[in-house]
């Protein structure tokens, strides 16, 4: 095998145990094209990171993404539930959750995880990788020790990529890595830093499942370590559900024909992209804040407090529970605001097993748009 081709494209069963250690050379990496989309994104980011300031609680937008990517980053691993189904499940009680809304639900609770380790340690290490992929697939299989890993096309069956499958070079692999994510003496710029580690850990593929997730996750915690984002807010599985084939068709080029810059373009556009959509979204979001505390103040002044309609939004899926323990009121003056609330039109009651859910439906139809 040679270090370009490796052989794979004649055989793509054969392990590509010759993965290239990072950084790439900076001639594939740092083009004139590849700088002017830069700047674009970086706008964009920055842009996202600034307007979330103007929503009474940056929490409104968080659990909203992180749902959001949850469902759609699954989605791409061909788990399927619905925004429903999830909110659902994290406002009723009951054991009714069926095994891929729980799987997603799993994927929050994985990103959140890397999210405070984030934020207290300010490093992303192998061993928060692993840990965010046990959380993902809740089990300790840990590093793949086995042969016999290989990529196929869903349709055809065929293999399309073989990972590396000696031990040892996995975890050579993943320790390069780990120094590429946290060290910053090659001064590159972070959006493309981003999109070379989300392709080296596809490529590196260490665990026997999970990996894609995973390694979604990972691109929003660089983000927020580097300091581009301050929460988890883009949602990028979506873009890459929009553009699949593409996805896995400019990972490939890298490996085969060292095409690093259509594959960072792509990135970086997705930031793009995405950043704007959810600087729309925002925007729309303290719209109907703003519009649905007035409409609150002017109807039932006697129950209106900011607190209250921030509640509501944080909670798309709402019941008297929060509200008692928010606004320390009683069960019985908790039901009364909601039911009020429900009889001037923001929210809508459902049963829901054992508990009534009310659902802030506008503001539900608004998370689904984008």
């Amino acid at each position: 095998m040679t270090k370009k081709g490796r052989g794979i494209k004649d055989n793509y069963e054969i392990p590509f145990n010759d993965l290239p250690i990072l950084p790439p050379a900076k001639e594939f990496i740092e083009s004139v094209t590849i700088l002017k989309q830069l700047v674009k994104s970086s706008v964009a980011l920055a842009e996202l990171k600034g307007i979330i300031h103007i929503l009474p609680n940056p929490e409104i937008l968080l659990n909203a993404v992180i749902l959001k990517e949850a469902r759609a980053s699954s989605e791409i691993e061909n788990v399927i539930t619905t925004q429903d189904k999830l909110y659902q499940a994290l406002s009723a009680k009951g054991d009714q959750i069926d095994t891929s809304t729980k799987e997603v639900l799993r994927y929050r609770e994985a990103m959140l995880f890397g999210f405070r380790t984030i934020q207290k340690k300010n490093i992303l290490t192998i061993n928060t990788i692993i840990e965010i992929q046990q959380i993902l697939e809740e089990n300790n299989a840990g590093i793949r020790k086995l042969p016999g890993t290989a990529l196929r096309n869903s349709a055809t069956g065929k293999v399309i990529y073989t990972p590396p499958d000696n031990t040892d070079v996995i975890n050579s692999l993943l320790s390069n890595m780990e120094k590429f994510i946290n060290l910053d003496k090659d001064e590159i710029p972070h959006l493309i830093k981003m999109a070379i580690q989300h392709y080296q850990f596809e490529s590196i593929h260490p665990f026997y499942d999970g990996n894609g997730r995973t390694g979604r996750i990972l691109n929003i915690l660089y983000l927020i370590m580097s300091g581009l984002l301050e929460q988890p807010i883009l949602f990028l599985s979506g873009y890459i559900i929009e553009n699949k084939s593409e996805y896995y068709r400019l990972l490939q080029e890298v490996r085969t024909n060292n095409k690093w810059e259509d594959w960072i373009l792509y990135i970086l556009k997705g930031v793009e992209i995405t950043a704007h959509a959810t600087i729309n979204q925002v925007t729309e979001i303290n719209t109907l804040f703003e519009q649905t505390k007035e409409k609150t103040r002017k109807e039932f002044p006697k129950i209106y407090s900011k607190e209250l309609i921030e509640l509501l939004f944080e909670h798309p899926y709402s019941k008297s529970e929060y509200l008692e323990k928010r606004l320390s009121i009683s069960r019985i003056t908790a039901a009364k605001y909601l039911k009020a609330l429900e009889n001037i039109g923001v929210l809508q009651s459902k049963k829901v097993w054992k508990e009534t859910l009310y659902i802030n439906t506008t503001l539900f139809e608004l998370l689904k748009k984008y």
